[in-house]
């Protein structure tokens, strides 16, 4: 009877410590200014991320407001301890004055969207 029980409490405690791992994407840094540039012109920034939670992280789509701006992110899996950045790229062609645009990630991690941003004036 006591090795019953003690066999159902390991058990129990190896699913409970199984079902708490997560991920986690964290950013040294989420917004990005760029210096003034002209009118047309292609931007490109580049977001170095971790994963600083104990399960693998899945980055499954981005989500922005304008098409001028795309994200480019890793398919595969980051592992726990791993680095990996987004890469993002914004279209100036048609804009004027102060643009804020801002990336939504969604992924697996503990808080499940992300956001970063880029910051430019353009003349």
């Amino acid at each position: 009877m006591l090795k019953s029980t003690v066999l159902i409490l390991c058990t129990l405690l190896s699913s409970a410590l199984t079902f708490a791992q997560e991920a986690e994407l964290s950013f040294d840094h989420k917004v990005h200014k760029f210096d003034k540039v002209e009118e047309g012109e292609q931007l490109e920034h580049v977001f170095p991320f971790n994963n600083t939670g104990d399960a693998p992280l899945i980055i499954t789509k981005y989500d922005v407001e304008c098409v001028c701006t795309k994200a480019f992110f890793p398919k595969e899996p980051i592992l726990p301890g791993e680095s990996a950045e987004v890469r993002v790229t914004f279209d100036t062609e048609g804009k004027i004055g102060w643009q804020y645009r801002t990336i939504k990630l969604y992924s697996n991690s503990k808080k499940p969207v992300t956001e970063i941003e880029l910051r430019v004036k353009v003349k």
